[in-house]
């Protein structure tokens, strides 16, 4: 096809927001493409929506995606000619990146421009004024290290991310090894794309590496990723994650993957405060303090070792003390590890800042196709409210109102149904109501995972799951962060948080890990019609458009009735 064919799915507009047709011949070519520089926006039945913003574009510089490619996408794909402000615009975002610079010579750490205007712009900045120090030339300041951190949260602010190449502390030696044998004697080596994300993280030692975020599926084995960069480093590293759970899942790992002994390894949690040469923490922990007006006593763990390497799982997570603390750490190295760059807060900006750009981003179809994850089928549900609860939904406020249509009565019965669908295949049950996860539990006669399951029976119950010994596990939103449950192949969502796109890209993930057979998975989210559950379904739908995953609707009048499902 032509440029500006009329089949050609994109509408690029002049508010830097670009419309995709999901009819058109070329959607899936240019969908794959996009993401790679724009944001998702919304994405109902036939015209998604798309936005180009500057993040969007130097997360892609990071990446190795220069503003000629972006362009060049942009009018390959168009339906119209794109406004040609929109291509100036793009390469202006693309030029910033990298204009600053930091440095370290001798005497320390400096901050260079790459002309005057540039560096006069940045001296008159008054959220940056505060964080120069000496004027060392017309294109070059001395910096503080106590405030490289800071310095970059408050550039990338005003319109001028930092390209730091100031380096790093090495941190305390550790030798570290990936095995050619796990210990149950397999066979192990990196995937290609696994090898690939921790070069780009590494890029050989040099400081242009060691500070970024890996985007990969969950399920496509991102916890091996860190074990690479790992070994790249050679150092002490601490291990953020966000549950006990996750911290004993990279313990089993490491120890069955690498070369680390048990004595290497030390777990800082509430039950237990070991610090090791590799250590694994909570978020929960790192940000535990008496009361609210207290200090973080735990933050301090961040000194307690001369971490080479600090990872951040499921960094699109991180609590708000744990950024301010990660400010003062630019001198280490920083890899995060997520399933999608999306955070609830807006704070995008920081994990860019203060953890580093996207280094490497492999999209969930591509490895699908590979057959490195399983093919997944998105269903949502619809239900419609009971008679008798339509006047309850009808008077209740906004919060009230979303809880009324999560906990449909009729849901329970929908579950069942969906379960004989699947007679033989392992199956998680998903809900964000502990009442409502038990109710259906108990409903199903199937064992049941909360917040306050004691951790040992948690251990026990997902050994049962990935040993056969149950086949459907009912879990609260416990289980929606690094739980390996590698044989789960349907997921059924009850219950979510208000159109959180982050724990659909988890629950999701919980399903995605290679099936033997088909390699067929399937994902189902029960949604009640016609109510806030519908609206905040469409925000979470998000996600699964973003990835490439067809997105089936179904119209359900009682779950006894005839099921029209894949």
């Amino acid at each position: 096809m032509t440029e500006h064919d009329p089949r050609n799915p994109l509408i690029v507009q002049g508010d830097h927001t670009i419309l995709v047709e999901v009819d058109s011949p070329r959607y899936e070519e240019a969908r794959d493409r996009l993401v790679q520089f724009a944001e998702l926006v919304k994405s109902p039945e036939h015209i998604h929506t798309y936005r180009v913003t500057p993040l969007s574009i130097w997360n892609a510089c990071a990446a190795g995606v220069n503003p000629e490619e972006i362009n060049g996408v942009l009018h390959e794909f168009s339906k119209y000619p794109v406004p040609e402000h929109v291509a100036v615009e793009v390469r202006d975002y693309a030029s910033r990146y990298g204009r600053l610079r930091l440095l370290r010579d001798e005497t320390g750490l400096i901050l260079s421009a790459d002309d005057p205007p540039l560096a006069e712009e940045i001296a008159h900045s008054k959220s940056v004024i505060p964080l120069l120090g000496e004027r060392l030339s017309p294109v070059s300041f001395r910096i503080d290290p106590a405030s490289r951190g800071a310095l970059k949260q408050a550039l990338v602010k005003i319109g001028f991310p930092v390209e730091d190449v100031a380096g790093y502390v090495e941190g305390e030696g550790l030798d570290i090894r990936l095995r050619a044998l796990t210990t149950t004697g397999e066979a192990f080596s990196l995937r290609q794309y696994q090898r690939e994300a921790a070069r780009a993280f590494h890029a050989g030692g040099s400081d242009r590496g060691g500070s970024g975020v890996i985007v990969l599926p969950c399920g496509a084995g991102k916890t091996i990723v860190g074990m690479a960069c790992m070994e790249a480093v050679q150092s002490s590293t601490l291990i953020l994650t966000t549950s006990v759970t996750a911290s004993r899942q990279w313990r089993a790992e490491l120890l069955d993957k690498t070369t680390l002994r048990e004595d290497q390894i030390g777990e800082y949690s509430g039950l237990a405060k070991e610090v090791r040469p590799v250590t694994l923490a909570t978020y929960n922990i790192m940000t535990w303090r008496r009361h609210k007006d207290a200090a973080f006593p735990h933050l301090a763990l961040f000194d307690q070792s001369n971490w080479g390497l600090i990872i951040y799982d499921e960094v699109h997570l991180l609590p708000a003390p744990v950024f301010q603390v990660t400010a003062t750490l630019q001198a280490r190295r920083r890899l995060g590890l997520t399933a999608t760059l999306v955070r609830e807060d807006g704070r995008e900006d920081d994990v860019f800042a203060l953890i580093g750009p996207k280094k490497a981003d492999v999209p969930w179809k591509v490895l699908e196709d590979q057959g490195w994850i399983a093919k997944a089928i998105c269903t949502e549900v619809r239900l419609p409210m009971p008679e008798d609860h339509r006047m309850h939904y009808a008077v209740s406020d906004a919060r009230q109102k979303f809880r009324v249509a999560s906990e449909n009565p009729l849901k329970p019965g929908m579950v069942q149904a969906l379960l004989r669908l699947h007679p033989d295949e392992p199956t998680l049950v998903i809900g964000m109501y502990v009442d409502q996860v038990k109710g259906i539990a108990k409903h199903l006669g199937t064992p049941v995972i909360t917040g306050a399951t004691a951790q040992k029976k948690r251990d026990k119950l997902f050994a049962d799951f990935k040993e056969g010994r149950v086949r459907v596990l009912a879990v609260s939103k416990v289980a929606n962060f690094a739980v390996d449950l590698p044989d789960a192949s349907v997921a059924i969502q009850v219950s979510g948080t208000f159109g959180s796109r982050q724990e659909e890209a988890q629950r999701l993930g919980r399903i995605l890990r290679p099936k033997p057979g088909e390699n067929q998975a399937h994902f189902y989210s029960l949604v009640t019609r016609d109510t806030v559950e519908q609206d905040f379904a469409l925000k979470r739908q998000l996600f699964l458009c973003e990835q490439g995953y067809d997105y089936r609707i179904r119209d359900v009048e009682h779950p006894e009735g005839p099921l029209e499902l894949p």
